[in-house]
């Protein structure tokens, strides 16, 4: 019997990637405090511990289920940047990113429980964003739209924001917030059916 699948993120982003891939999911919020796990010296760390913690928070209550935890960051100058609290942080953020280079990792971690037994799998994927060197106005016009307030590093990829993105060296998907290909590799690894809803998208 095939496991229940549960994504610990209120995330819409991640969900709408299971979703794109076909694989039958639940959503479950995890409400861990992001911000005790920052360290900027350790940006890998950062969205690893955070991920477990989230993956760790859901797991505690499910039996019979596989978990993914996944968390996400902005990585410039020896800082991580999160999701900005308010159009200040919001104008400073794109400030650092706008005609540069920065580095966005998404750790992942997956826990398997099945009654007692607990197995888990974890992974972080980075990729390297550029961005060219957008106007005051296309600035100030993109935080006008609310887009950055809920994005790590004020931007989305997927979003309004990708007129700002100029190259993306890795997987798109690690900036979305969720590295598919890796993911499902993992999942598969646990005996997961990767592609066990694949029936239903039949057009």
């Amino acid at each position: 019997m095939m496991k229940r699948i549960i994504l610990a993120s209120a995330s819409p982003r991640r969900t709408a990637l299971l979703d794109m891939i076909g694989l039958k999911h639940e959503v479950v919020t995890s409400y861990v405090d992001e911000d005790i796990f920052t360290d900027d010296s350790d940006p890998e760390g950062t969205v690893l511990r955070t991920a477990e913690a989230k993956a760790a928070a859901v797991a505690e209550k499910s039996c019979d289920a596989v978990v993914i935890g996944a968390d996400t960051a902005v990585y410039i100058d020896g800082r991580l940047l999160g999701k900005p609290g308010n159009t200040a942080e919001a104008r400073e953020m794109l400030g650092l990113l706008r005609g540069r280079t920065h580095t966005v990792y998404t750790g992942v971690v997956i826990i398997e429980k099945t009654g007692n037994k607990t197995i888990s799998y974890d992974f972080c994927d980075k990729t390297d964003v550029t961005m060219r060197n957008f106007s005051d106005k296309e600035l100030e016009a993109y935080i006008g739209t609310g887009e950055p307030f809920d994005k790590a590093g004020a931007y989305a990829a997927q979003g309004l924001g990708s007129v700002f993105v100029e190259r993306i060296d890795g997987d798109f998907y690690t900036v979305v917030g969720l590295p598919v290909t890796r993911l499902c590799v993992a999942l598969a690894q646990l005996g997961a059916d990767v592609c066990g809803g694949w029936a239903d998208l039949r057009h």
